[in-house]
């Protein structure tokens, strides 16, 4: 599987490898994404639930580094939806470990999910895959979510609270916050006996700077579309080698994939992996130095594609930006604060490419990941001062994006971007909600949390 992944999973007791070397324990959360006290928490210290559902088996005499969680999905409490499979290092960080995997085993042994943790960096706590509840059975999800902070920073995520003494205990807020309003689900679209697709028009008269050498972000070209139906594979010649966007509108259901190809005709990049109805959403890739940008597309259903330079991306203002699926967006102005809502149900994870130092306009720099969250949220992350790639890779759901705190820019103005790509009509967007009650300060001592979570370790 793949980041952000996610199938089905027969209703058994399960047997979770986590491997290598990794200390593992297991959350299970309430629809709040909270565990209801320091019982929901198995690990070495505590390595049963008190339901009985979930137990750390230890590493059942293999000697290979590989621990073993033991889940009996039909046993889990009804309000527990979510089951999170966490493996944490005693030394060094998620880069240093060879062979990093979480595996999903049914009973006769026979493997039916496995994600290879492949990006791991300086974290020491992994959120490595998860179970939840979806449609009346379970789903097992590719997570990849790391905590820099640690422990520490996981576990307080999640309600758990480190008292002095190294005892867990839950977070309980002093006083109950109003529940936040939950908007109304949107009625269910009226099935037509042939789906239409409807796209409008590109953007009028595109005003590209008169000199494009001054625009930081990559070279200009005019638009390239194509419509099809179904699977196809889509060849656009004559781009400049570089980043650009890819903006795929699709009428239908279904599994949407899109792939780049190599100069071997083989799938190398995925950039669309979603069960998503009738998807939509602007994706960044890079034009090959040798040779056309070639796309594989898999889609049920009819489609639009466009190919547009990287300086059409919209720009991050002081006003809410609206969307409803992956975005590329612009930040061209000094230091600020990003500030995002999202509505959807599953994955939201922000890259950040920061360009000011980067010298080769051919090839993206590496990026910084920002969010890998799973639901609704609401994160405020900070930006370097621009020019800034703000990349939303997964966002299957509605969303708000704008600049809060923003400062002027210490170098000469950035020019004027060009207009955005023309786009379908929005998505409604929930009216902002007040904000929640932060959860109380977090533990700042990583020891504390590793302390707690070896309690009772030998």
């Amino acid at each position: 599987m793949i980041k952000g992944g996610n199938t089905f999973v027969p209703s058994v007791p399960l047997r979770i490898a986590v491997r290598s070397g990794l200390d593992a324990s297991a959350l299970l959360l309430t629809e709040g994404g909270r565990v209801r006290g320091d019982g929901d928490v198995v690990f070495h210290g505590a390595p049963v639930h008190p339901s009985g559902a979930v137990r750390l088996a230890g590493n059942g005499g293999e000697g290979d580094g590989t621990v073993w969680l033991e889940v009996g999905l039909t046993a889990i409490e009804e309000e527990i939806v979510r089951v999170l499979v966490v493996g944490s290092t005693d030394s060094g960080a998620m880069r240093d470990v060879s062979g990093l995997s979480v595996e999903a085993f049914a009973p006769d042994g026979t493997s039916i999910a496995r994600y290879d943790v492949t990006d791991g960096g300086g974290e020491t706590a992994m959120v490595l895959a998860e179970l939840y509840r979806r449609a009346g059975g379970w789903k097992f999800r590719a997570v990849g979510q790391g905590y820099v902070d640690g422990l520490a920073g996981l576990a307080t995520d999640h309600g758990v609270d480190v008292a002095e003494d190294g005892q867990a205990q839950a977070q309980t807020p002093s006083a109950s916050p109003e529940p936040l309003p939950v908007p109304a689900p949107a009625p269910a679209p009226t099935p037509t006996p042939t789906p239409t697709l409807v796209v409008p028009p590109p953007a009028p008269g595109p005003a590209y700077p008169a000199d494009p050498a001054d625009w930081s972000f990559g070279a200009v070209f005019e638009p390239y579309e194509q419509d099809g139906r179904d699977n196809d594979v889509i060849t656009v010649d004559g781009l400049p080698q570089g980043p650009v966007i890819v903006e795929l509108t699709l009428e239908g259901g279904g599994y949407t994939g899109l792939w780049t190809l190599d100069q071997r005709n083989k799938k190398k990049d995925n950039l669309v992996n979603s069960t998503e109805h009738a998807f939509r959403g602007r994706l960044l890739t890079e034009v090959p130095g040798r040779g056309p940008l070639r796309l594989r597309l898999q889609a049920e259903g009819p489609w639009q594609l466009r190919v547009l330079p990287l300086a059409a991306g919209r720009r991050l203002t002081e006003e809410w930006l609206e969307w409803g699926g992956p975005d590329v967006l612009l930040h061209t102005a000094g230091t600020a604060d990003l500030a995002i809502r999202y509505r959807g149900d599953d994955n939201l994870i922000v890259h950040l490419y920061e360009l000011a130092e980067h010298k080769d306009p051919t090839a993206l720099p590496g990026y910084e990941n920002a969010v890998n969250e799973i639901g609704r949220r609401r994160e405020t992350v900070p930006l370097p001062e621009g020019p800034v790639i703000v990349h939303l890779e997964m966002a299957d759901g509605p969303w708000q994006a704008r600049l809060k705190g923003l400062r002027p820019h210490s170098g000469p103005p950035m020019p004027t971007p060009l207009p955005a790509p023309a786009a379908a009509a929005p998505i409604p967007v929930p009216a902002p909600v007040p904000a929640p009650v932060p959860p109380p300060e977090k533990v700042s001592e990583v020891r504390k949390v590793r302390d707690w979570l070896r309690r009772g370790k030998r």
